[in-house]
C-alpha cells in the first residue's frame, strides 16, 4: 500500500494528465469552431444592424457562450476590452499653428494642421501635403464666406480661431504684479496698473532690433519702450487688433494727434501715435477709446492684454501719456 504522501503525488499526476488530454481533445475536435470563435472575437466592430448587443466575448472553441478574450480583464465589457489594445490609428490629434499668418508660399507642419482642420470641417478633400496650394486657398475662402469672415484666402487669427487651430493666447500673456500707488518708471512717469519698469519688466523679445525704439509683441500683447543703450524704460500690456492687419517689421512714427476719431466715426482716440497706413485708415497706439455716444470708455484697464481692437493698440491712460512724449515722429517701431 502506498504511503499517503505517495498517494497524493499519484492523484496530482492523474489530474494533470487528464487536463492535458482534455485540452488536446478540444483543440483537435473543434478546429472549425475555434476559427469561427477567433473571427468573432477579433471582428467585434463588424456587427450587423440586426445583431444583439454583446457585453462579453465568447470563449475560443465554444461560440455563443459568454466569456472574455484570453488575457483580458473579465470584469470589462466588450467596448472596454477593445480600448485596451490601443487607440484608433486613423484618429488625429488636435493641433495649433505657430505662424501668425498662412497663405500662398507657406508650407510645413502648420499647413498640415490647417489642411487637417479644413478636412475635419468638411471643406477640404485634397491631399494633406503641407503645401498651401490653390485647393487649400479655395477651401479657406469657402470657410471665410460661410462663417462671415473677411474673405482673402489667407489664414490669420480670426480664420484660425474659427477652425480651432489658433494657440491659446492667454497662456502667452505675461501679467506683472500691479505697481504700488505712486510708482514711476525710470523717466519718472507714473505707471499704470499693467505697466512695469527697468529690470522688473519681462525680457525684450529676441530679434526685436536695437537702439532707441518701441517694440510691440502681438502674440504677447505687450509693448516695450527701449532707450539707445537697450535699457527698458517701461513695459506695459495693450489691447491690439483682433485681425491680421498689424504688419510685422520695422516701422517709424509718421504722424501724431492729441485726439483723433475712429475710422467709423464712433469713437475718440486720445494721444494717437501712428505707425502704419492701411486702406481703411491709420493704425497706431492710443489711449482707451471713448464712445462718442455716451462719452464712456470702450474697455477697462483690467481688460488690457486681450485683442479687442479693430486695428490700433489701446493703452491705459498713463501709458498713453508716456508714449506720447517718448515716441516723437521718426521713432522706430518694431512689430513682431
Amino acid at each position: 500500500m502506498l504511503a499517503p504522501r505517495h498517494r497524493s503525488a499519484v492523484i496530482v499526476s492523474i489530474v494533470v494528465i487528464a487536463a492535458i488530454c482534455l485540452g488536446i481533445g478540444v483543440v483537435s475536435s473543434g478546429s472549425g469552431s475555434e476559427s469561427k470563435a477567433i473571427s468573432d472575437a477579433v471582428a467585434t466592430s463588424e456587427t450587423t444592424a440586426n445583431s444583439e448587443p454583446v457585453d462579453t466575448l465568447p470563449i475560443i472553441g465554444q461560440p455563443g457562450e459568454s466569456s472574455t478574450v484570453p488575457g483580458s480583464d473579465s470584469s470589462l465589457p466588450q467596448a472596454a476590452a477593445e480600448d485596451v489594445v490601443g487607440a484608433d490609428p486613423a484618429a488625429t490629434e488636435e493641433c495649433t499653428i505657430n505662424e501668425r499668418s498662412l497663405g500662398g508660399g507657406s508650407s510645413g507642419p502648420d499647413v498640415v494642421c490647417l489642411q487637417e482642420a479644413l478636412r475635419e470641417a468638411g471643406l477640404y478633400s485634397g491631399t494633406i501635403s503641407g503645401v498651401y496650394d490653390n485647393a487649400t486657398a479655395a477651401s479657406v475662402e469657402k470657410l471665410q464666406t460661410e462663417r462671415d469672415l473677411f474673405v482673402d484666402g489667407k489664414v490669420g487669427r480670426e480664420t484660425a480661431l474659427s477652425l480651432g487651430i489658433w494657440p491659446d493666447e492667454q497662456s502667452m500673456i505675461v501679467r506683472t504684479p500691479p505697481p504700488p500707488p505712486g510708482a514711476v518708471d525710470i523717466y519718472g512717469y507714473p505707471l499704470s496698473t499693467v505697466a512695469t519698469s527697468g529690470p522688473d519688466a519681462p525680457p525684450i523679445p529676441i530679434n526685436s532690433g536695437s537702439g532707441r525704439r518701441v517694440v510691440y509683441d502681438r502674440m504677447g500683447q505687450r509693448v516695450w519702450a527701449v532707450d539707445e543703450n537697450d535699457v527698458v524704460i517701461r513695459s506695459w500690456l495693450i489691447s491690439g487688433s483682433k485681425y491680421d492687419n498689424e504688419t510685422p517689421g520695422t516701422h517709424v512714427v509718421y504722424s501724431r494727434s492729441d485726439v483723433s476719431t475712429a475710422w467709423n466715426g464712433k469713437a475718440f482716440l486720445p494721444k494717437m501715435v501712428r505707425w502704419l497706413k492701411t486702406d481703411i485708415g491709420n493704425i497706431g497706439f492710443h489711449a482707451i477709446p471713448i464712445r462718442r455716444s455716451d462719452n464712456q470708455p470702450y474697455q477697462t484697464e483690467a481688460e488690457l492684454g486681450q485683442r479687442l481692437s479693430g486695428g490700433c493698440q489701446r493703452q491705459a491712460n498713463a501709458d498713453a501719456d508716456f508714449l506720447w512724449d517718448f515716441a516723437q515722429v521718426g521713432t522706430k517701431v518694431v512689430v513682431i
